[in-house]
């Protein structure tokens, strides 16, 4: 795994594991949610052929991991997803175990953290799909009232729903260095407005000069990054937000 080189290469959820939990140690959240077919979707392959070559592959019952963990010593909730898995696509399953890692959060009072890489939403499932995008945000929204803390980290790719949603959510929006971060594709664009696009237009460098995002992160300086930023909200040690800051807030 390359984290001291200027380019980042994509990387799954275990590799994020092991890079920002202390020890690697976390309790899955929502663990043995698995995608149905409900449009007996059929292409050049089956669906559910889809989903069980995936899993295969992945070790991963979909594009998403979500847990409570420690980072630097402060317990929070993290939800990574997977390019690997079907191009990371958000599904029903994706939609359902980051909605309960925001329950979690809210109900201990943890800052959450989303860890994005994903084509968008998972056609297969058709209107199923989309409609996470509004359950996400609704849910994001319940926990901010509660005083909550989101940080997001943009990582290669993050397009489609999941940037028109939860993605540009965060409280603070972190990228890494060179990731593709967008909604449609740069052809579409241009073929949209009939003009030739800026270069690096969907780079996170670009996106960071127009004020898209907070800050280029990378992965070397990630985890303390992620501490440091609870530590200046107020999410310590402790189980995170006192009931006293969350009235203020």
């Amino acid at each position: 795994i390359c984290i001291n080189c200027t380019h980042h290469f994509r990387i799954a959820s275990d590799d994020y594991i092991q890079l920002l939990l202390d020890d690697g140690e976390y309790e899955e959240i929502a663990k043995n949610i698995q995608s149905v077919d409900p449009l007996n979707f059929q292409a050049t392959k089956k669906y559910t052929d889809q989903i069980r070559d995936a899993q295969a592959k992945t070790g991963s019952n979909d594009a998403v991991k979500t847990l409570m963990g420690r980072v630097n010593g402060i317990q929070a909730i993290l939800a990574i997803m997977d390019f690997s898995f079907i191009g990371g696509s958000m599904g029903s399953v994706v939609g359902e175990k980051i909605s309960r890692a925001i329950d979690r959060a809210t109900k201990k009072r943890l800052p959450l953290v989303i860890i994005t890489a994903s084509g968008g939403a998972r056609m297969q499932e058709g209107a199923y799909s989309l409609m996470q995008m509004a359950k996400i945000c609704s849910k994001l929204a319940r926990y901010s009232m509660q005083g909550g803390l989101y940080i997001t980290v943009l990582t290669d790719p993050t397009t489609g729903g999941v940037t028109a949603s939860f993605a540009m959510l965060g409280d603070i929006i972190l990228a890494e260095p060179d990731a593709l971060i967008g909604f449609a594709g740069a052809r579409v664009i241009k073929q949209t407005i009939g003009e030739d696009l800026p270069e690096g237009f969907q780079r996170s460098e670009f996106l960071l000069e127009k004020g898209f995002i907070d800050h280029i992160v990378s992965r070397d300086e990630l985890k303390n990054t992620l501490s440091d930023l609870f530590s200046f909200f107020n999410f310590g040690s402790s189980n995170g937000i006192s009931e006293q800051q969350s009235k203020e807030k």
